[in-house]
């Protein structure tokens, strides 16, 4: 599929030189991502470590909640962005980034009503955050809307100091809702530096949100949209799933235990959500110049993601119980103990990222969604299948088994959409 503003007459430019600019949008989306994770890391340090753990677990289920709403805006209006836009002119991007971003806010407006009717009927903690939450949402997907339109024109500089914008203004934000002292104080202070920094995302772009292009652009790009939002909820919904599922199955404290889990990861999930941002962009890249080099370049990113996981879970393993005391509180003692089934479930995602930046950038929306969804339906069978057998560490078990089927999925359903793409590119043969 060729993608839109592109003059596929435009001679490749040298090796060297195309190696530097990918080294370089890499290195700008693992500095973005580090920033943004950061920032939640020292978010969620800062709410276990002032709050206890009962309400960790209620802002961790308002946290899992924010993921899947994010999925939705992905899926329909930032990952046809980045397949359809990355690379192409000014004026086209500049176009597309306008609906593009306007089409994240509406999402964020509409299910950000939907979080709050919900809060409002449920009541007490959990109502309260996930009412805060809904206010907070349209602020925080216009930000991360800006992220993947910056990344879709190779300006991942403007991406990171968005997400250093971010940062900045949740310090003092922080320190006001410590001084309050609830759950829905820390969402709101999260909610509120996020709209600060889409605010700025405007400035640095130079482009306002297009609402009124909502509409034509979910029309324009239904073909990957509608399959995309499938693909992304069910991933973001699996967690969420398991969450509740384990919430209901062993307490709302295991959903607490496994957030801090995750926590302990953050570091190498800073490098693996970094990377997503700019894989699929580069995957495009290099199936527009290269085709036969597609293959190679998702294996060595998948596995390379597996084996840095691996080597940072084996350092986790030789943390002293002091140190993670610091840094977790009471959390640390439960969470540690799932450190080897986290780190397991983590490279195997890993591996199969790789893939899954292949398929998009084939514009594969059939197989990536059928993959996803045998992804996601093993993740929450193996999560709540673990808990329901040996708890919050069976249910990191089943997660990490879950994630290793999923990856084999990905990379089998890669393997036949590269041999179809070769099988319609090699030129028909004619005979007399």
């Amino acid at each position: 599929m060729a993608t839109e503003g592109a003059d596929p007459r435009t001679p490749a430019p040298p090796a060297g030189s195309a190696r530097r600019a990918i080294v370089g949008r890499l290195s700008w989306g693992l500095a973005d991502q580090a920033a943004s994770s950061l920032t939640n890391f020292a978010v969620g340090i800062y709410v276990a470590r002032s709050l206890g753990l009962v309400a960790f677990g209620v802002f961790s289920l308002a946290w899992v909640t924010y993921g899947v709403v994010l999925s939705v805006s992905r899926g329909l209006a930032t990952d046809p962005l980045m397949v359809r836009f990355s690379g192409v002119s000014d004026a086209s991007w500049r176009g597309a980034a306008a609906r593009s971003s306007g089409t994240a806010l509406g999402v964020g407006a509409a299910l950000g009503a939907a979080c709050l009717a919900v809060g409002s009927a449920l009541g007490g903690g959990v109502g309260t955050a996930f009412a805060c939450l809904g206010i907070m949402l349209p602020g925080l997907l216009l930000q991360d809307a800006w992220r993947y339109a910056f990344f879709a024109a190779g300006t991942g500089r403007k991406a990171f100091v968005n997400d250093l914008v971010w940062g900045l203004a949740l310090v003092p934000a922080m320190v006001v809702a410590a001084r309050v002292g609830s759950v829905a104080a820390f969402v709101l202070a999260w909610g509120a530096s996020a709209t600060v920094a889409a605010a700025y995302g405007s400035l640095q772009s130079g482009i306002r949100p297009r609402s009124s292009g909502t509409r034509e652009w979910l029309r324009e790009h239904r073909d990957l949209g509608y399959r995309y939002l499938v693909e992304n909820v069910s991933n973001s919904g699996a967690g969420q799933l398991r969450a509740y599922g384990l919430g209901a199955i062993v307490g709302v404290s295991a959903v607490g235990v496994v957030r801090g889990a995750e926590l302990l990861l953050g570091p190498f999930l800073a490098v693996l959500m970094g990377l997503s941002l700019v894989t699929v962009a580069e995957a495009a890249r290099v199936l527009r110049r290269s085709p036969h080099r597609l293959g190679t370049f998702c294996l060595l990113l998948g596995g390379g993601q597996a084996a840095a996981a691996l080597l940072w879970g084996a350092a986790l393993l030789l943390v002293p119980d002091r140190a993670g005391e610091l840094v977790l509180g009471g959390v640390w003692h439960s969470a540690s103990e799932l450190i080897v089934p986290a780190t397991l479930g983590v490279a195997g995602a890993g591996l199969g990222t790789g893939a899954a930046a292949g398929l998009r950038a084939l514009g594969a929306a059939r197989r990536s969604l059928r993959s996803q969804l045998f992804a996601s339906i093993c993740y929450v069978g193996g999560g709540l299948g673990g808990a329901a057998v040996a708890g919050t560490i069976g249910s990191a078990w089943g997660v990490a088994a879950a994630t290793v089927c999923g990856s084999a999925v990905w990379w089998l359903h890669l393997r036949s959409a590269l041999r179809r793409h070769r099988q319609d590119s090699v030129p028909e043969v004619r005979t007399i």
